[in-house]
Protein backbone atom coordinates (compact mmCIF):
# COMPACT_ATOMS: atom_id res chain seq x y z
CA UNK A 1 0.00 0.00 0.00
CA UNK A 2 2.98 2.97 1.31
CA UNK A 3 4.15 1.58 -2.11
CA UNK A 4 1.80 1.77 -4.44
CA UNK A 5 1.19 5.80 -2.34
CA UNK A 6 5.13 6.61 -2.67
CA UNK A 7 4.27 5.55 -6.72
CA UNK A 8 1.35 8.00 -6.54
CA UNK A 9 3.27 10.94 -5.38
CA UNK A 10 6.92 10.76 -6.58
CA UNK A 11 6.07 12.84 -9.54
CA UNK A 12 5.09 15.59 -7.67
CA UNK A 13 7.66 15.40 -5.19
CA UNK A 14 10.32 15.10 -8.13
CA UNK A 15 8.18 18.35 -9.91
CA UNK A 16 8.53 20.25 -6.06
CA UNK A 17 12.40 19.27 -5.93
CA UNK A 18 13.05 20.55 -9.28
CA UNK A 19 10.98 24.11 -8.77
CA UNK A 20 12.95 24.25 -5.37
CA UNK A 21 16.28 23.70 -7.15
CA UNK A 22 15.40 25.88 -10.25
CA UNK A 23 14.10 28.95 -7.82
CA UNK A 24 17.75 28.45 -5.75
CA UNK A 25 19.80 28.28 -9.13
CA UNK A 26 17.73 31.27 -9.85
CA UNK A 27 18.31 33.19 -6.68
CA UNK A 28 22.02 32.37 -6.71
CA UNK A 29 22.30 33.55 -10.32
CA UNK A 30 20.55 36.80 -9.04
CA UNK A 31 22.89 37.59 -6.30
CA UNK A 32 25.72 37.05 -8.95
CA UNK A 33 24.31 39.36 -11.06
CA UNK A 34 25.25 41.91 -8.13
CA UNK A 35 28.76 40.34 -7.72
CA UNK A 36 26.99 39.06 -4.57
CA UNK A 37 28.26 36.19 -2.29
CA UNK A 38 24.96 33.19 -1.90
CA UNK A 39 25.16 33.81 1.96
CA UNK A 40 23.70 36.94 1.53
CA UNK A 41 20.47 35.17 0.96
CA UNK A 42 20.73 34.57 4.47
CA UNK A 43 21.09 37.59 5.51
CA UNK A 44 18.35 38.88 8.29
CA UNK A 45 17.93 42.22 7.85
CA UNK A 46 17.37 41.84 3.82
CA UNK A 47 15.23 38.63 4.63
CA UNK A 48 13.01 41.03 7.14
CA UNK A 49 12.70 43.95 4.42
CA UNK A 50 11.36 41.09 1.34
CA UNK A 51 8.83 39.74 4.40
CA UNK A 52 7.40 43.17 4.69
CA UNK A 53 7.04 44.10 0.94
CA UNK A 54 5.47 40.57 0.45
CA UNK A 55 2.99 41.60 3.40
CA UNK A 56 2.20 44.93 1.59
CA UNK A 57 2.50 42.66 -1.79
CA UNK A 58 -0.62 45.34 -3.37
CA UNK A 59 2.02 48.09 -3.53
CA UNK A 60 4.31 45.92 -4.93
CA UNK A 61 2.03 44.72 -7.83
CA UNK A 62 0.65 47.86 -8.73
CA UNK A 63 4.09 49.01 -9.52
CA UNK A 64 4.87 46.52 -11.61
CA UNK A 65 1.73 46.51 -12.97
CA UNK A 66 2.48 50.78 -13.72
CA UNK A 67 5.58 49.61 -15.25
CA UNK A 68 4.39 46.65 -17.12
CA UNK A 69 4.36 48.85 -20.93
CA UNK A 70 8.10 50.17 -20.27
CA UNK A 71 9.95 46.79 -18.30
CA UNK A 72 11.52 45.69 -21.82
CA UNK A 73 12.39 48.90 -22.60
CA UNK A 74 14.12 49.90 -19.18
CA UNK A 75 16.01 46.54 -19.85
CA UNK A 76 17.20 46.87 -23.18
CA UNK A 77 18.53 50.54 -22.21
CA UNK A 78 20.09 48.75 -19.15
CA UNK A 79 21.56 45.75 -21.62
CA UNK A 80 23.14 48.59 -24.21
CA UNK A 81 25.24 49.69 -21.82
CA UNK A 82 25.97 46.43 -20.03
CA UNK A 83 24.07 46.88 -16.90
CA UNK A 84 22.33 43.53 -15.01
CA UNK A 85 19.15 43.89 -16.22
CA UNK A 86 18.30 43.64 -12.56
CA UNK A 87 19.43 46.88 -11.85
CA UNK A 88 15.46 47.80 -12.92
CA UNK A 89 14.98 47.03 -9.57
CA UNK A 90 16.73 49.97 -8.51
CA UNK A 91 14.53 52.35 -10.41
CA UNK A 92 11.28 50.37 -8.50
CA UNK A 93 13.74 51.07 -4.85
CA UNK A 94 14.07 54.81 -6.14
CA UNK A 95 10.78 55.55 -6.84
CA UNK A 96 8.29 52.73 -7.51
CA UNK A 97 8.44 53.16 -11.32
CA UNK A 98 6.73 56.61 -10.95
CA UNK A 99 7.90 58.86 -13.25
CA UNK A 100 6.74 61.79 -12.01
CA UNK A 101 8.61 61.02 -8.40
CA UNK A 102 9.93 63.80 -6.66
CA UNK A 103 11.55 64.18 -3.28
CA UNK A 104 12.07 66.87 -1.09
CA UNK A 105 16.23 67.11 -2.05
CA UNK A 106 15.25 67.77 -5.82
CA UNK A 107 15.15 64.53 -6.91
CA UNK A 108 13.14 63.42 -9.73
CA UNK A 109 11.89 60.87 -12.25
CA UNK A 110 12.36 56.96 -12.28
CA UNK A 111 15.75 56.73 -11.00
CA UNK A 112 15.87 60.06 -9.13
CA UNK A 113 18.38 61.99 -10.17
CA UNK A 114 19.27 65.27 -9.22
CA UNK A 115 19.77 68.45 -11.33
CA UNK A 116 23.26 68.70 -11.12
CA UNK A 117 23.76 64.48 -11.94
CA UNK A 118 20.70 65.25 -14.83
CA UNK A 119 23.13 67.89 -16.39
CA UNK A 120 26.21 65.57 -16.08
CA UNK A 121 24.89 63.24 -18.12
CA UNK A 122 23.03 65.65 -20.77
CA UNK A 123 19.56 65.29 -19.47
CA UNK A 124 17.52 68.49 -20.52
CA UNK A 125 15.70 70.52 -18.12
CA UNK A 126 13.84 73.44 -19.15
CA UNK A 127 10.63 75.28 -19.45
CA UNK A 128 8.91 72.23 -21.65
CA UNK A 129 10.67 69.25 -20.64
CA UNK A 130 12.65 67.14 -17.39
CA UNK A 131 14.04 64.89 -19.39
CA UNK A 132 14.51 62.88 -15.55
CA UNK A 133 11.21 61.70 -16.25
CA UNK A 134 11.65 60.60 -19.73
CA UNK A 135 11.57 56.35 -19.73
CA UNK A 136 14.65 56.33 -22.04
CA UNK A 137 17.22 58.66 -21.92
CA UNK A 138 17.10 58.82 -17.82
CA UNK A 139 17.27 55.15 -18.45
CA UNK A 140 20.35 55.30 -20.50
CA UNK A 141 21.99 58.46 -18.25
CA UNK A 142 21.34 56.13 -14.98
CA UNK A 143 23.10 52.88 -16.90
CA UNK A 144 26.37 55.39 -17.97
CA UNK A 145 26.16 56.65 -14.60
CA UNK A 146 26.15 52.91 -12.98
CA UNK A 147 28.74 51.98 -15.51
CA UNK A 148 31.43 54.36 -14.28
CA UNK A 149 30.76 53.53 -10.69
CA UNK A 150 31.28 49.94 -11.71
CA UNK A 151 34.65 50.88 -13.80
CA UNK A 152 35.62 53.11 -10.55
CA UNK A 153 34.62 49.87 -7.90
CA UNK A 154 34.86 47.22 -9.41
CA UNK A 155 31.40 45.35 -8.50
CA UNK A 156 27.65 45.69 -9.15
CA UNK A 157 27.10 45.35 -5.32
CA UNK A 158 29.28 48.76 -4.44
CA UNK A 159 28.05 50.70 -7.76
CA UNK A 160 24.28 50.31 -6.28
CA UNK A 161 25.92 51.70 -2.62
CA UNK A 162 27.75 54.48 -4.09
CA UNK A 163 24.26 55.44 -6.63
CA UNK A 164 22.70 55.95 -3.06
CA UNK A 165 25.13 57.02 -0.84
CA UNK A 166 27.82 59.01 -3.65
CA UNK A 167 31.18 57.86 -4.61
CA UNK A 168 33.43 60.07 -2.50
CA UNK A 169 31.29 58.58 0.99
CA UNK A 170 31.87 55.03 -0.26
CA UNK A 171 35.51 55.44 -1.26
CA UNK A 172 35.91 57.08 2.26
CA UNK A 173 34.26 53.99 3.84
CA UNK A 174 35.96 51.49 1.82
CA UNK A 175 39.51 52.86 2.93
CA UNK A 176 38.06 53.49 6.64
CA UNK A 177 37.25 49.60 6.93
CA UNK A 178 39.78 48.05 4.73
CA UNK A 179 37.45 46.11 2.51
CA UNK A 180 34.98 46.32 0.17
CA UNK A 181 33.16 42.92 1.25
CA UNK A 182 29.81 43.68 1.24
CA UNK A 183 29.54 42.09 4.70
CA UNK A 184 31.87 44.28 6.00
CA UNK A 185 30.45 47.42 4.79
CA UNK A 186 27.17 46.35 5.97
CA UNK A 187 28.62 45.88 9.81
CA UNK A 188 25.73 48.01 11.76
CA UNK A 189 28.05 48.61 14.59
CA UNK A 190 31.12 50.38 12.68
CA UNK A 191 28.35 52.21 10.71
CA UNK A 192 31.44 52.86 7.51
CA UNK A 193 28.13 53.49 5.74
CA UNK A 194 24.93 54.99 6.35
CA UNK A 195 21.74 53.34 7.69
CA UNK A 196 19.94 54.25 4.25
CA UNK A 197 22.13 53.02 2.20
CA UNK A 198 22.87 49.34 4.24
CA UNK A 199 19.30 48.68 3.86
CA UNK A 200 19.20 50.09 -0.12
CA UNK A 201 21.31 47.54 -1.32
CA UNK A 202 19.23 44.79 0.94
CA UNK A 203 16.29 46.45 -0.71
CA UNK A 204 16.94 46.16 -4.33
CA UNK A 205 17.70 42.20 -3.95
CA UNK A 206 14.98 42.07 -1.53
CA UNK A 207 12.78 43.14 -4.67
CA UNK A 208 14.48 41.17 -7.18
CA UNK A 209 14.21 38.20 -5.69
CA UNK A 210 10.53 38.77 -5.50
CA UNK A 211 10.02 39.54 -8.81
CA UNK A 212 11.61 36.71 -10.22
CA UNK A 213 9.89 34.25 -7.94
CA UNK A 214 8.05 32.48 -11.00
CA UNK A 215 6.05 30.40 -7.98
CA UNK A 216 5.28 33.30 -5.94
CA UNK A 217 4.15 35.28 -8.91
CA UNK A 218 2.13 32.40 -9.98
CA UNK A 219 0.73 31.74 -6.18
CA UNK A 220 -0.69 35.39 -6.76
CA UNK A 221 -2.07 35.45 -10.28
CA UNK A 222 0.62 37.61 -11.43
CA UNK A 223 1.76 34.88 -13.93
CA UNK A 224 1.66 37.93 -16.86
CA UNK A 225 4.59 39.38 -15.36
CA UNK A 226 6.46 36.65 -16.42
CA UNK A 227 5.81 37.31 -19.86
CA UNK A 228 6.76 40.53 -21.04
CA UNK A 229 7.00 40.30 -24.30
CA UNK A 230 8.39 43.36 -26.85
CA UNK A 231 4.52 43.75 -27.82
CA UNK A 232 3.90 45.51 -24.52
CA UNK A 233 7.40 47.92 -25.46
CA UNK A 234 7.63 51.18 -26.48
CA UNK A 235 9.26 52.99 -29.36
CA UNK A 236 10.38 56.62 -30.15
CA UNK A 237 8.41 58.95 -32.48
CA UNK A 238 9.79 62.22 -34.07
CA UNK A 239 6.59 65.15 -34.08
CA UNK A 240 7.28 68.83 -35.43
CA UNK A 241 7.63 71.29 -33.43
CA UNK A 242 5.59 72.59 -31.08
CA UNK A 243 3.25 69.96 -32.25
CA UNK A 244 -0.20 68.50 -29.76
CA UNK A 245 -0.36 65.29 -28.02
CA UNK A 246 -4.20 65.43 -28.39
CA UNK A 247 -3.54 65.70 -32.20
CA UNK A 248 -1.36 62.49 -32.19
CA UNK A 249 -3.45 60.21 -29.83
CA UNK A 250 -6.53 61.13 -32.91
CA UNK A 251 -4.14 59.70 -35.30
CA UNK A 252 -3.05 56.25 -33.80
CA UNK A 253 -6.72 56.28 -31.47
CA UNK A 254 -4.97 55.98 -28.04
CA UNK A 255 -6.58 57.71 -25.11
CA UNK A 256 -4.93 60.95 -24.68
CA UNK A 257 -4.12 60.06 -20.70
CA UNK A 258 -2.07 56.80 -21.69
CA UNK A 259 0.32 58.87 -24.30
CA UNK A 260 0.19 61.07 -21.45
CA UNK A 261 1.59 58.84 -19.03
CA UNK A 262 4.50 57.73 -21.47
CA UNK A 263 5.67 61.04 -21.70
CA UNK A 264 5.76 62.50 -18.43
CA UNK A 265 8.78 64.42 -18.97
CA UNK A 266 6.64 66.50 -21.23
CA UNK A 267 5.44 69.94 -18.91
CA UNK A 268 2.50 70.93 -21.55
CA UNK A 269 0.24 68.70 -23.50
CA UNK A 270 2.53 70.01 -26.56
CA UNK A 271 6.57 69.06 -27.28
CA UNK A 272 8.77 72.02 -27.58
CA UNK A 273 9.04 74.51 -30.11
CA UNK A 274 12.34 73.67 -30.98
CA UNK A 275 13.56 73.95 -34.22
CA UNK A 276 14.44 70.19 -35.07
CA UNK A 277 11.14 68.48 -33.28
CA UNK A 278 11.52 66.21 -30.63
CA UNK A 279 10.82 62.67 -29.58
CA UNK A 280 7.85 61.10 -27.62
CA UNK A 281 7.24 57.78 -27.00
CA UNK A 282 4.21 55.79 -28.23
CA UNK A 283 3.18 51.75 -27.61
CA UNK A 284 5.23 49.83 -29.88
CA UNK A 285 1.92 47.85 -31.41
CA UNK A 286 1.10 51.58 -32.82
CA UNK A 287 4.30 52.05 -34.73
CA UNK A 288 3.43 51.02 -38.07
CA UNK A 289 -0.01 53.37 -37.66
CA UNK A 290 1.78 56.28 -37.12
CA UNK A 291 4.23 56.12 -39.96
CA UNK A 292 1.55 55.79 -42.24
CA UNK A 293 -0.88 58.43 -40.79
CA UNK A 294 1.48 60.67 -39.27
CA UNK A 295 2.17 64.25 -41.48
CA UNK A 296 3.49 67.55 -40.45
CA UNK A 297 0.96 69.97 -39.90
CA UNK A 298 1.05 73.86 -40.16
CA UNK A 299 1.20 75.21 -36.38
CA UNK A 300 -1.49 77.49 -37.15
CA UNK A 301 -3.93 75.01 -38.16
CA UNK A 302 -3.34 73.16 -34.77
CA UNK A 303 -3.75 76.38 -32.54
CA UNK A 304 -5.27 79.49 -31.44
CA UNK A 305 -4.32 82.75 -33.39
CA UNK A 306 -4.53 85.75 -31.96
CA UNK A 307 -4.30 89.05 -34.17
CA UNK A 308 -2.66 91.81 -32.92
CA UNK A 309 -4.73 94.70 -32.16
CA UNK A 310 -3.80 98.30 -30.60
CA UNK A 311 -2.43 97.55 -26.70
CA UNK A 312 -1.56 94.54 -27.16
CA UNK A 313 1.62 92.97 -25.73
CA UNK A 314 3.00 89.42 -24.56
CA UNK A 315 2.07 89.91 -21.17
CA UNK A 316 -1.49 91.08 -21.62
CA UNK A 317 -1.84 88.25 -24.19
CA UNK A 318 -0.02 85.54 -21.99
CA UNK A 319 -2.56 86.64 -19.13
CA UNK A 320 -5.81 86.50 -21.72
CA UNK A 321 -5.23 83.10 -22.54
CA UNK A 322 -3.70 81.48 -19.70
CA UNK A 323 -0.10 80.95 -21.47
CA UNK A 324 3.52 82.43 -19.99
CA UNK A 325 4.84 85.11 -22.67
CA UNK A 326 7.69 83.36 -22.89
CA UNK A 327 6.30 80.61 -24.34
CA UNK A 328 4.14 82.64 -26.75
CA UNK A 329 7.65 84.06 -27.52
CA UNK A 330 9.07 80.62 -28.15
CA UNK A 331 6.23 79.23 -30.10
CA UNK A 332 6.18 82.38 -32.50
CA UNK A 333 10.57 82.47 -32.66
CA UNK A 334 9.96 86.22 -31.10
CA UNK A 335 13.63 87.59 -30.94
CA UNK A 336 12.44 90.52 -28.96
CA UNK A 337 9.00 91.83 -27.29
CA UNK A 338 7.94 94.25 -29.85
CA UNK A 339 4.89 93.19 -31.65
CA UNK A 340 3.33 95.01 -34.54
CA UNK A 341 -0.65 95.54 -35.18
CA UNK A 342 -2.41 92.61 -37.30
CA UNK A 343 0.65 90.37 -36.91
CA UNK A 344 -0.39 86.76 -35.73
CA UNK A 345 0.54 85.49 -32.81
CA UNK A 346 0.51 81.56 -32.54
CA UNK A 347 -1.33 80.68 -28.83
CA UNK A 348 -0.39 76.75 -27.85
CA UNK A 349 -4.33 75.90 -26.64
CA UNK A 350 -6.84 74.54 -28.54
CA UNK A 351 -8.01 76.21 -31.62
CA UNK A 352 -11.25 76.15 -31.18
CA UNK A 353 -11.05 77.49 -27.61
CA UNK A 354 -11.07 81.33 -26.82
CA UNK A 355 -9.65 80.94 -22.85
CA UNK A 356 -8.82 77.78 -22.18
CA UNK A 357 -5.66 77.64 -20.04
CA UNK A 358 -3.20 75.43 -20.29
CA UNK A 359 -3.66 71.77 -18.64
CA UNK A 360 -0.81 72.08 -15.59
CA UNK A 361 -1.81 71.37 -11.92
CA UNK A 362 2.05 71.17 -11.15
CA UNK A 363 2.65 74.60 -12.19
CA UNK A 364 0.83 77.86 -11.59
CA UNK A 365 0.96 81.54 -13.39
CA UNK A 366 1.80 84.63 -11.61
CA UNK A 367 -0.51 86.91 -10.87
CA UNK A 368 -0.78 91.26 -10.16
CA UNK A 369 -0.43 91.18 -6.53
CA UNK A 370 0.95 87.80 -5.82
CA UNK A 371 4.34 87.33 -3.74
CA UNK A 372 6.52 83.80 -3.02
CA UNK A 373 4.54 83.61 0.62
CA UNK A 374 1.16 84.22 -0.99
CA UNK A 375 1.47 81.27 -3.71
CA UNK A 376 3.27 79.17 -1.08
CA UNK A 377 0.80 79.68 1.27
CA UNK A 378 -2.20 78.90 -1.32
CA UNK A 379 -0.66 75.56 -2.21
CA UNK A 380 0.64 74.21 0.71
CA UNK A 381 4.65 74.35 -0.18
CA UNK A 382 7.52 76.14 1.38
CA UNK A 383 8.81 79.23 0.02
CA UNK A 384 12.03 77.70 0.17
CA UNK A 385 10.92 74.49 -2.35
CA UNK A 386 9.43 77.23 -4.82
CA UNK A 387 12.90 79.18 -5.00
CA UNK A 388 14.72 75.58 -5.26
CA UNK A 389 12.61 74.28 -7.93
CA UNK A 390 12.38 77.65 -9.87
CA UNK A 391 15.99 78.87 -8.93
CA UNK A 392 15.14 81.93 -7.65
CA UNK A 393 17.42 83.65 -5.43
CA UNK A 394 15.83 86.38 -3.89
CA UNK A 395 12.04 87.29 -4.03
CA UNK A 396 11.46 88.84 -7.08
CA UNK A 397 8.90 87.09 -9.25
CA UNK A 398 6.79 88.98 -12.27
CA UNK A 399 3.43 88.77 -13.75
CA UNK A 400 3.12 85.88 -16.37
CA UNK A 401 6.08 84.45 -14.92
CA UNK A 402 5.11 80.32 -14.58
CA UNK A 403 6.33 78.44 -11.41
CA UNK A 404 6.69 75.19 -10.59
CA UNK A 405 4.63 73.90 -7.54
CA UNK A 406 4.92 69.88 -7.15
CA UNK A 407 8.08 68.52 -9.37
Amino acid sequence: MLKYIFTLLFPFLLFANLTYDTNSQKELKLLDSFDIEPSFLYDPVMNKIKRKIITKDKHFFRAMNNAYTFIPAIKNALTKYDVPQEFLYLAMAESNFRTKAYSNKRASGLWQFMPRTAKRFHLKIDEYVDERRDLIKSTEAAAKYLSSLHKRFGKWYLAAIAYNCGGGRLSKAIKKAGSDDLKVLLNPKKKYIPRESRNYIRKIVALALIGSDEQYLLSCEYEHLLNRANAYSIAAVRLSSGDSLKRVSKIINIPLRDLKDLNRHLKYDFVPPYARGYDIYIPYIKLAEFKQKYKKQPINKIYKVHVVTRGDNLSYIGKKYGVSYRVIKDFNHLKSNRLSLRQKIIIPIPKRSAKRKLNSRDYYMVKKGDSLESIAKAHRVSVKNLRAQNNIKGSLIRVGDRLRLYE
